[in-house]
């Protein structure tokens, strides 16, 4: 089997350092362990190179939708899509996913799509007649695209448990947030709630949200921090990202249905690797209660969920964790056990073979 996989935006310097970035380089590199796989993707610099057993693509864009850094045009794109039996399309609304899908069913290869936020809307006319199969990344996710459910499977998503783990002897501390600075994303929130004394953490870069007043949010973060124990990292290396999440007391997901700005999220949170990465680090994990997380956090047993933007119950939670060492490590444990069962990109790549082999062996394939 040959799967190419296309992401509108590369993850890393090339691109984004986010989730939607950051999900097709990670599966595609676990199928490359299983079959012939390529990633194509989109960045400032043209080149092939090796990632291990897989081979990753980049071509240039022309320009951007909008300035939009996940809505490139890249007419360059449909050269670099070679002959496959899959071609597993991101982001189901981005400009290259749908040249891309339209290259595969001109050229008669089976379609597949992961959506992961990008857009509001159910999925449409044009993605019902482009895609054979819609692989989800939780039921939430599928819920909100409406995709048929016979052309439905969810594969949810993963994280490495090797390079995620916890490291004995280490001190754990502080409260940690990994995340691009976006309103929706409930920074203020957490600064809101950080309880006196409480160091937090916070990794990501800022967004890309050229609105005001939306474009002002880091300004706005900074401005709550003042006078409190808050850091801002910026985006980090993988490495660096690791030592954060095994050395965090907990892992917080403050994501709103309302921003501060009074603008109202329809779709936020669809699964949430963040959270996964913590888990598998040993970390606990504070979760607002919206999208996919209560798919992957089971309150009480792996960390808390929380009523989105309801600081007096993180505040409570927050403090809960801080204060008892030892129940937080059970709250990890448990984390990292479910991790280990059921949540690494080994399994999510499982998931998606058995989806693009009943795709392939029922010759359901639209053309």
């Amino acid at each position: 089997m040959r799967v190419i996989h296309v992401a509108p935006t590369a993850f890393g310097k090339q691109g984004l350092f986010g989730g939607g970035e950051r999900y097709p380089l990670e599966l595609a590199r676990a199928l490359a362990q299983h079959v012939s796989c390529e990633l194509v993707t989109v960045g400032p610099e043209a080149g092939t190179h090796r990632d291990g057993a897989l081979t990753i693509r980049i071509v240039r864009p022309l320009g951007y939708l909008g300035g939009h850094p996940a809505r490139a045009i890249a007419p360059a794109l449909p050269r670099s899509i070679g002959p496959a039996d899959i071609v597993h399309v991101h982001h189901i609304r981005a400009p290259t996913s749908v040249l891309a899908a339209l290259t595969a069913r001109a050229r008669g290869i089976a379609t597949v799509a992961t959506d992961h936020g990008l857009g509001e809307e159910a999925l449409g006319g044009i993605g019902r007649r482009l895609f054979d199969r819609i692989l989800a990344v939780s039921q939430y996710s599928a819920d909100q695209l409406r995709s048929p459910p016979e052309r439905t499977r969810i594969v949810y998503g993963g994280a490495d448990p090797l390079r995620h783990r916890p490291h004995s002897g280490e001190r754990r501390a502080g409260v940690l947030f990994v995340g691009r600075v976006t309103p929706h994303k409930g920074i203020d929130v957490l600064i809101r709630a950080l309880p006196p004394d409480a160091r937090l953490t916070i990794v990501g870069s800022e967004g890309h949200d050229p609105r005001p007043p939306e474009r002002d949010y880091p300004s706005l973060l900074r401005s709550l921090a003042a006078g409190r124990l808050v850091d801002f990292l910026g985006a980090v290396d993988d490495e660096e990202l690791a030592r954060q999440y095994r050395t965090a007391a907990v892992l917080v997901i403050p994501s709103v249905e309302w921003t501060c700005y009074g603008r109202r999220i329809v779709v936020s949170e669809l699964l949430g690797l963040v959270a996964l990465e913590a888990m598998a680090s040993g970390t606990p994990v504070i979760a607002s209660r919206l999208g996919g997380l209560p798919e992957i956090v089971e309150d009480g047993v792996t960390g808390y969920l929380v009523p989105p933007g309801d600081v007096s119950t993180l505040r409570e939670r927050l403090t809960q964790v801080l204060a008892d060492p030892a129940g937080a490590a059970r709250l990890g444990s448990s984390a990292r056990e479910a991790v280990v069962a059921e949540w690494t990109w080994d399994r999510c790549a499982d998931r998606c073979l058995a989806a693009y082999r009943e795709l392939l062996a029922h010759g359901s394939v639209r053309r």
